[in-house]
């Protein structure tokens, strides 16, 4: 049996034309009954829209685009999983495709950006990792075209649509939270890369520790090159090995959190009994190193949802100010972080 015409599928269903269409490209105007009952049909009936016809329609190419580093062979990283899962679900119930362009390496992240958008493949761009400033967003935003940034720049002033997760909220907690558990030496693994994801954390725990006013509370910032594992490993080491070390580690991510738990046990230390570690992400290893890490759930694949959400309506209904969403995460408490030594607490 041929495939149905979209003029066929709509007089099955009793519908109009347009709103078949419209129903397909996930309108959200159109009753959410309404495009269930089309996607089933075009399901059952095995409806394929006409994706050249459509585009010469439209204008648009039907794609929503993500420029992605490529950083080696063993480069693994959870947080793009996580959020590309997201960001392709929440698409895909627009109607919209996702079109991830690699970047290689000794080739810049700026030309393969300006290379998707000048040839016209895709309506909209999502941009992740926002740098304190970063020319992709420049670029963009000087061409007026249809973006959502994952993160903020540092210039507040700036315009332009972007979701983000509180966490300077989020490293205040963890202060507090281990304050109250008597530890007043802190230590921080950072990274030395201008991203605005670190400037809000560090912050977040500055802000915390003078809003106490306690001059007992010290910090110590290591802060290796993000991607250098072995500058990583060496950082860490420096702070575990310290005459005084802290009693309090936080890492600035989950990943930087589960090496100082590795290289702490390596030195015999027992964790929280004698460090308490805490993170940021909720990546899923978190949950499975022993004894669990303490880390912050910043919803990667929702914030990613939400961003493609956001991305069809910058580029549907070209809102006249920016959209802007900024997210409290939520501690999830598990083993990694206790009290304070005895005979190191409040001093």
């Amino acid at each position: 049996m041929s495939a149905l015409t979209l003029r066929e599928l709509a007089g099955r269903l009793d519908l109009s034309i347009a709103t078949v269409s419209r129903a397909l490209a996930g309108d959200r105007a159109i009753a959410a009954g309404t495009r269930e009952r089309v996607a089933e049909a075009a399901d059952r009936y095995g409806y394929v829209p006409n994706i050249a016809a459509r585009q010469l329609v439209s204008g648009r190419s039907g794609f929503a685009g993500f420029v992605m580093p490529v950083r080696g062979p063993n480069f693994i990283d959870p947080y793009l999983g996580e959020f590309l899962t997201g960001l392709g679900e929440g698409l895909v119930e627009h109607g919209l495709d996702l079109f991830v362009a690699t970047v290689p390496a000794g080739r810049g992240e700026l030309s393969v950006l300006r290379h998707v958008v000048e040839s016209g493949r895709a309506d909209g761009i999502v941009v992740p990792r926002i740098g304190e400033t970063d020319q992709r967003l420049d670029y963009l935003i000087a061409r007026n075209f249809p973006c959502v940034a994952h993160g903020r720049l540092l210039d507040a002033t700036a315009e332009y649509n972007w979701l983000d997760t509180d966490s300077v909220l989020a490293f205040g907690e963890a202060f507090e939270l281990l304050y109250g558990l008597g530890h007043r030496h802190f230590g921080l693994v950072s990274i030395s890369d201008a991203m605005t994801f670190r400037h809000m954390r560090e912050r977040g725990l500055r802000e915390a520790m003078s809003r106490r006013g306690d001059p007992g509370v010290t910090l110590d910032i290591v802060n290796p090159p993000r991607f250098d594992r072995g500058a990583t490993i060496a950082a860490i080491n420096s702070l575990l090995h310290r005459e005084r070390r802290p009693t309090a580690i936080l890492g600035l991510f989950d990943e930087l959190a589960l090496t100082v738990m590795e290289e702490a046990a390596r030195a015999g230390l027992s964790i929280p009994r004698d460090l308490s570690v805490v993170g940021f992400d909720n990546i899923t290893a978190s949950a499975y190193a022993p004894p669990g890490l303490t880390t912050f759930e910043a919803g990667a694949r929702e914030s990613a949802r939400e961003i493609a959400h956001m991305l069809v309506e910058v580029i549907t209904k070209k809102p006249a100010k920016p959209l802007t969403r900024l997210i409290r995460p939520a501690l999830v408490a598990r083993g990694s972080h206790g009290a304070a030594p005895e005979g190191l607490r409040d001093r």
